[in-house]
């Protein structure tokens, strides 16, 4: 007799998955047929609710959600599991890193970090004219999108201005691709005016790259480093995030009589049973599953003690507004101050909670608040801390009433700032936008442009002809615009309203 899964079935027979994305899906299903890490029937009843929520990342976490690699390891020494020489050349050192990447597992079954690009590269570059080494990126960019279609996959460059960081920036506004997503670290002290304009022209063609805010992710890290991954994920490198679980503000508001009842007590409890979450899932990871005797290990590339746990929160217009109209208040989220100065009470509270929470098997011992981007199927909820889309404000009242939070989210906050194509013709604002952002205290600077093919959904990149094909049931050989679609159907992400960035509207101005 034959016991048959009727989403496997689906899966295999659904037109619009390629034999790859097919073979990934089913992977999961079975992954999901096996018992869940052993949780309270508190913590259960709270999954099961979705107050708090494990991301779907699977029953039987085999793999850490995030791994970021020291791929400076492989250059400098080869690998021996891999059979590879250490390389002595652009060419070996870009091929070296094409094969690795095939070995670093993610959430995604694809890396999300290939790795702090200029540094790697260019101690192989002494010799190679500017034109090979276009050539080159050209063809290693190719490569990535071509092979590993997936726009969770993320780059690094900067702070420095160097050969490498602005060819890599060239080709990847002329190629305008989904993958890999790209980081500019930017820092006022290393990075040129010159280099950070080549990076703001950028996201005004292909709504990339993030340009984040090097010295304020720097103090977080130290010298263990730190890579920007997936979204906009701050991790440390030779490590990662072994899991991501969250807590679902609304819903947390929903049972709340009041701010008060909600900061000093109902809060409390689904942070803590989140944690228990996170703490089965952990766990699991460490004690069962075998990860941490790989190769990756014993060679050096990742390190056990560099893995973090990443806290998100979600839904925090929701919940103020929420909050507010418990109180007979009318402002609201992004545009009232009292609304706003709530939803910094409440980061500031969160941060308070999570730091008191000794981990084990984590980075420092404690998890990282993190404001998580939201799924795809999050109907009428507002991802991390973000203003809900089309209610945005100008970008400098919209910048202003999102910059105190950011100084408690270390592993990633992000607001995608919605422009009118008409900055096109006037980077310059963009540019004065940005640092002016970070000088109030934003982490991470990230845009959408009016007019561009290319995207950004929840932080990951769609292109809307892609989007199109898709849903004409072409299917896409990208693994995310089947995502793009189904947040497009079912959040607002489509509803940003496009703003227009004046020189009289610069952040910091009175």
């Amino acid at each position: 007799m034959t016991c048959e899964s009727s989403a496997a079935r689906r899966i295999v027979n659904d037109p619009t998955l390629s034999a790859a994305q097919k073979a990934r899906a089913l992977s999961l299903e079975a992954e999901n047929a096996l018992a869940y890490p052993e949780i309270d029937a508190e913590t259960r009843a709270a999954l099961d609710a979705r107050v708090i929520c494990d991301m779907y990342e699977g029953h039987a976490p085999y793999k850490p959600r995030y791994v970021l690699p020291d791929y400076s390891v492989v250059l400098k020494q080869g690998s021996a599991w891999l059979e590879l020489p250490a390389p002595q050349s652009l060419d070996e050192a870009i091929h070296c890193l094409m094969i690795a990447y095939h070995h670093v597992p993610s959430v995604t079954g694809m890396p999300v970090y290939i790795g702090q690009l200029d540094d790697l590269l260019l101690p192989f570059c002494d010799g190679v004219s500017d034109a090979a080494l276009y050539q080159q990126i050209k063809l290693f960019w190719r490569y990535i999108d071509r092979v590993l279609p997936d726009a969770f996959l993320h780059a690094n460059i900067g702070p420095s201005d160097n050969r490498v960081a602005r060819t890599i920036l060239r080709v990847d506004a002329e190629l305008q691709q989904i993958a890999p997503n790209l980081t500019f670290r930017y820092d006022p002290d290393v990075s040129s005016d010159a280099i950070l304009e080549q990076a703001i022209a950028n996201i005004t063609i292909c709504s990339k790259p993030h340009i984040a805010n090097h010295p304020l992710h720097q103090a977080v890290f130290d010298d263990d480093g730190y890579g920007i991954v997936s979204c906009y994920n701050a991790l440390p490198i030779c490590g990662g995030a072994s899991t991501l679980t969250r807590v679902n503000l609304a819903k947390v508001a929903e049972q709340s009589r009041d701010a008060d009842d909600f900061l000093t007590a109902v809060l409390p409890r689904y942070v803590d049973l989140n944690f228990r979450l996170t703490e089965a899932r952990v766990d699991y990871l460490f004690n069962q599953s075998g990860f941490f005797d790989s190769f990756l290990v014993t060679e050096g590339w990742i390190d056990p003690d560099c893995f973090t746990a990443m806290f998100g929160v979600f839904a925090m217009a929701e919940a103020v507004n929420l909050l507010q109209e418990k109180a007979g208040a009318d402002g609201r989220y992004g545009m009232d101050a009292a609304a706003n100065e709530l939803g910094h009470k409440i980061s500031a509270r969160l941060a308070e909670l999570v730091a008191a929470r000794p981990m084990a098997h984590v980075w420092r011992g404690h998890a990282m608040l993190h404001a998580q981007a939201g799924l795809s199927t999050d109907t009428g909820f507002t991802p991390g801390v973000r203003i809900p889309y089309g209610a945005e404000p100008d970008p400098v009242t919209h910048v202003r009433a999102l910059a105190p939070h950011h100084q408690y989210y270390p592993s990633g906050i992000s607001e995608i700032l919605t422009m009118d194509e008409t900055v096109k013709a006037n980077p310059a604002a963009v540019l004065d936008l940005c640092k002016g952002a970070f000088a109030n205290g934003f982490r991470e600077f990230t845009a959408n442009v009016g007019g561009n093919d290319l995207v950004r959904v929840t932080g990951y990149m769609i292109r809307l002809s892609d989007l199109a094909a898709f849903n004409d049931a072409k299917g896409s050989r990208t693994n995310t615009t089947a995502l793009g679609a189904e947040a497009a159907d079912q959040t607002d992400i489509l509803k940003r309203k496009p703003r227009v960035v004046a020189n009289e509207l610069l952040a910091g101005a009175d």
